[in-house]
């Protein structure tokens, strides 16, 4: 055995024994090669792939606000210079929700909002913008652990003007406070999205807030289409680019990296993307119906038969409805998710009568079939057009609140 697998058994043992006490904590295994301001939008590979040039012709996400629930946001970097509102801290950590000592958060406000100037992240809904709410996850010096805080933070996200609420963390432990919050989000018509985890070789457990009812779960693509392998896949309900996309180093916020960063944490940010450039392109349309048409023109063949097991109806393409008008949007009451109604608007849809109405065959789901895998899809979870470059995938794992032990996830 070589010293550097010897060293990460090692770092991967600790890690066990400190989730076992709820103790969190950092563990990158390997160098993370940085990419220079000259070629990071290089390395997001998926921009070319998803047409986003021809995209932003159409819609670039404006008028949407994307809450992200993280480690904070830092709205001075180069790439989110004015896209940053003023949002809420609950984490108990010294400072605001401006601040961020992991560069995670941040990274994830890039994918969604970046504007890409001076060679940095761009953003795939570059017109949105971004409401930080800063909850405890390990990392954040004098973070609060004594209670649980992420149901907090998805009450202030309901409560503010977002529409969409972004959470790219993932944690096994579920908790009542957090599954309320879930709910009361969802009445209030905002539509809900968080990763999966990227423990799919290390047990594949349930994560939550993924897992809850009312949760649009992300899973992770690479560049062919198919599933990473270190996504969760047991409760997965769209996926997006999730391998080699590139992220803040760290805290600091001097420059990326191309490893040690992506997982469902990206895939998650870039669906939430999609959905506001979505939205944006129908701001009269709601939550139930923006999701549904996410799923409806995502990349899974037999998706009509309900999601596959690896990466849900499959990878994301708001191209289809961006450039070539397709998904019905559906009763925008009903939640695609759970088949429950879930808002009363006041206005009768005719979103069945739209367009493309019948050129779409998928089924409304049943209550409960989203959540519910199908084997017998293996081999067909396609999106991207691109061939995969090979690219190893690690684990990084950031975590731990208090009585959730709520996990914040990288590739």
């Amino acid at each position: 055995m070589t010293a550097t697998s010897r060293k990460q058994r090692t770092k991967r043992r600790l890690l066990t024994g400190l989730a076992a006490v709820g103790a969190w904590t950092v563990c990158i295994a390997g160098l993370a090669p940085t990419a220079t301001a000259e070629d990071v939008r290089s390395q997001q590979w998926y921009l070319k792939a998803m047409q986003a040039e021809k995209m932003w012709k159409v819609s670039t996400g404006q008028g949407i606000k994307v809450a992200v629930i993280d480690s904070g946001v830092d709205p001075t970097t180069q790439s989110l210079q004015g896209r940053v509102l003023p949002g809420k801290d609950l984490s108990g950590a010294p400072g605001d929700e401006t601040r961020d000592d992991l560069g995670h958060g941040t990274t994830m406000a890039e994918l969604i909002a970046g504007s890409g100037k001076g060679g940095t992240l761009k953003g795939l809904a570059p017109g949105a913008r971004i409401i930080p709410i800063r909850t405890n996850l390990t990392g954040m010096e004098g973070a609060d652990r004594k209670k649980e805080h992420l149901g907090e933070a998805i009450r202030a996200a309901a409560d503010s003007d977002a529409q969409i609420i972004n959470m790219s963390l993932a944690g096994t432990a579920p908790h009542p406070s957090i599954e309320e919050a879930m709910k009361y989000a969802t009445k209030k018509g905002k539509l809900l999205l968080a990763g999966t985890g990227n423990d799919a070789k290390k047990g594949n457990q349930l994560n939550y807030p993924a897992a809850y009812r009312d949760v649009v779960a992300v899973g992770a693509t690479d560049q062919s289409g198919k599933a990473a392998d270190f996504s969760n896949r047991n409760h997965t309900i769209l996926a997006g680019p999730g391998v080699g996309v590139p992220g803040w180093c760290d805290g600091k916020k001097q420059k990326y990296c191309t490893q040690g960063h992506g997982g469902t944490s990206s895939a998650t940010a870039i669906t939430s993307a999609s959905a506001a450039l979505i939205w944006s392109k129908h701001p009269d349309w709601t939550a139930n119906q923006v999701s549904r048409v996410l799923i409806k023109t995502a990349g899974l063949k037999d998706k009509d038969k309900g999601p596959g097991k690896s990466i849900g109806f499959g990878a994301v393409r708001p191209r289809l409805n961006l450039l070539e008008n397709k998904g019905d949007p559906g009763d925008p009451d009903i939640s695609p998710l759970t088949g429950e109604r879930t808002l009363h608007t006041k206005s009768k849809s005719s979103s069945s009568h739209a367009k493309d109405a019948g050129k779409d065959s998928n089924k409304e789901a049943a209550p409960g079939q989203a959540k519910v895998a199908d084997s017998k899809s293996k081999g067909k979870d396609r999106g991207w057009l691109l061939p995969a470059t090979g690219i190893a995938a690690g684990v990084v794992v950031l975590a731990g609140c208090g009585f959730a032990a709520v996990r914040l996830r990288r590739n």
